[in-house]
């Protein structure tokens, strides 16, 4: 292995170079304290930047065993660690220093939300940090001393004060792994409450901005549940934990308009994984399958059966196996719907403001106008209860302008000023007092949900004479070989970590699951399970520090937005 003065010795020597003599430099080199490995050195000063590790013995890192002692804690530390990571870079680093990507030292560090990454790695051995180094150039002339400065001195310093325990606020980072322990604790502990949902008492609900997802600092209203609805939880290292539960069921979310509903479901949608300390919504918590439903026009569908609302269509087109390049708003909301539930989903997010009208709600006077055989779309409001009772999946709605929604409502809850009132009996009290005529659409049962199988062929990464190109454009978008694949509809994609993962994972599944005859379902179970078992390293022949975990749903969404998906058949016992 190469020393720190051998490194130091190459970009001296090759300063006033041109741009590839950087590739001399890569390799492993010992730094005393720890290991830095070049894994891959970028062609140019406007590449994708090179790719770096560093790795910490923790004979010298010494980070406690018990901090990692389980698959959360470990997780939850990577977490604290890589965000550490970061902000010595903002410490230390210089910055810009040339041309293009020259200067720029940068970790996957993430948002509000703690996901499993590739950027931060602990074990009882070592601790490894996988970060990326823009080498610095003029035009396309190498400046070899900038580099030392940064190779030498910075990256170093970022290392021993990041990755080392002495050196780390070590209050924050045993405050930032409990929390993370609590949060999975209380998710877990739902089903056995009978909820699918809780929000402790002083969340923080409101977000910056749509763009910035940091907690509301203009005197926020702190969350404050109604009595009837109050329960606590014990975590294990907070203690007791008070706040509202959502049981299972048909719940409604009501009130006027910037009161908070959206808020709510918008915090209770993103509250399926854990956040950092400071979020606000530390201890909000949502079933892990939960799903946001809502229309999408002009989404690819493939081989769906959306009968359960969508039957009789014009020209006899097919409902039990749908296909279209471009769903309506009523065919695209069903389709999530029943995506979700092939996938495993226990509990459904709905918000008016981003559904179909017609997909929601048939009322009286449009059911007398338009006879029943004459529309072929049954409304959401007649499926809703049939899902809960024979499949047990609870759906939370925003609710502001349709009253029929009270009919089938297990618990009403209205936000008032971002303060929840209970309106459960109220509601009761209007569903007697103020009848509906309208007609029931949804027969006697909502049906079974149906596994689809795939054909092979539908996945080919190829593009021209490129063996596999698979790339991502930012959180909503990837490009799959020649398919460009829009995800800008998916709610609950947090990270583009978690996009890039996705791009590589559909791979991964074609190649490793696709033609043995498994289910969409089944296929995508053995693709998580696997990375989940070896880490999303198997991704990949490179040690990336860019991917973070994503769920089976988003996975699976962005597989179902493929235009190119060809479904084989279907399959109900895969469902």
């Amino acid at each position: 292995m190469k020393t720190r003065d051998d490194l130091h010795q190459t970009l001296i020597g090759i300063d006033g170079r041109g741009y590839k003599a950087y590739k001399q430099i890569q390799g492993e080199y010992d730094f005393g304290t720890f290991t830095l490995l070049v894994d891959h050195v970028q062609g140019d000063p406007y590449a994708a930047p090179s790719r770096l590790r560093a790795v910490a013995g923790q004979d010298r890192a010494a980070i406690p065993f018990h901090l990692f002692s389980t698959a959360v804690r470990e997780m939850a530390v990577s977490d604290f660690l890589a965000r550490a990571f970061d902000r010595a870079i903002t410490a230390v680093a210089k910055g810009a220093r040339g041309i293009g990507k020259s200067g720029l030292i940068a970790i996957d560090s993430g948002g509000q939300e703690v996901l499993r990454r590739t950027a931060m790695f602990v074990s009882e051995k070592e601790v490894e940090a996988r970060f990326v180094v823009g080498l610095p150039a003029r035009g396309r002339t190498i400046l070899g001393r900038e580099a030392a400065e940064m190779m030498i001195k910075e990256v170093p310093r970022i290392v021993e004060q990041a990755l080392f325990y002495g050196n780390i606020d070590q209050d924050q980072l045993t405050g930032h792994v409990e929390t993370v322990e609590d949060q999975e604790h209380l998710r877990s502990a739902l089903p056995d409450r009978g909820l699918v949902a809780f929000v402790a008492d002083g969340a923080i609900l409101p977000r910056r901005s749509g763009i910035d997802d940091r907690p509301l600092q203009d005197n926020p209203i702190p969350f404050e549940s109604p009595e009837e609805f109050r329960t606590a939880f014990s975590a294990p290292n907070r203690g007791e934990v008070r706040g509202m539960g959502i049981p299972a069921g048909i719940t409604l979310i009501v009130g006027g308009g910037f009161h908070g509903k959206s808020t709510l479901l918008n915090a209770l949608k993103r509250a399926v994984v854990p956040h950092i300390p400071g979020d606000g919504r530390e201890y909000v918590v949502t079933n892990p399958t939960a799903v946001k439903i809502r229309a999408e026009d002009g989404r690819s569908i493939a081989g769906v059966d959306i009968s359960p609302f969508i039957q009789n269509l014009p020209y006899g087109k097919e409902t039990h196996s749908f296909n279209t390049t471009n769903g309506s708003g009523s065919t695209s909301q069903a389709a999530n719907i029943m995506e979700a539930l092939e996938m495993g989903t226990g509990l459904l997010l709905i918000d008016e403001d981003t559904s179909a009208t017609n997909f929601m709600i048939r009322d009286q006077r449009m059911q007398r106008l338009v006879a029943k055989e004459r529309e072929p779309i049954t409304p959401f409001v007649d499926r809703v209860r049939q899902l809960k009772d024979e499949h047990q999946v609870s759906t939370i709605l925003v609710m502001g302008g349709s009253g029929d929604y009270l009919d089938v409502a297990d618990q009403v809850i209205m936000m008032d000023a971002y303060l929840p009132v209970d309106m459960t009996d109220r509601a009761r009290e209007v569903v007697a007092t103020v009848t509906t005529r309208r007609v029931h659409e949804g027969g006697g049962a909502f049906g079974a949900v149906t596994g689809r199988i795939p054909r092979d062929r539908g996945f080919d990464p190829r593009r021209g004479n490129r063996a596999v190109k698979i790339d991502t454009r930012g959180l909503h978008e990837i490009l799959f070989g020649r398919e460009r694949i829009d995800l800008s509809a998916l709610e609950q994609l947090f990270d583009p970590s978690q996009t890039r993962a996705i791009g590589d994972m559909i791979h991964y599944y074609a190649r490793t699951y696709g033609g043995r005859g498994l289910t969409l379902c089944e296929g995508l179970a053995r693709t998580i399970a696997d990375a989940e078992k070896e880490g999303l390293d198997l991704l990949s022949p490179y040690k990336l520090g860019s991917y973070a975990m994503p769920r089976i749903f988003e996975l699976a969404a962005a597989i179902n937005r493929m235009r190119s998906l060809q479904i084989a058949g279907q399959d109900r016992r895969g469902a």
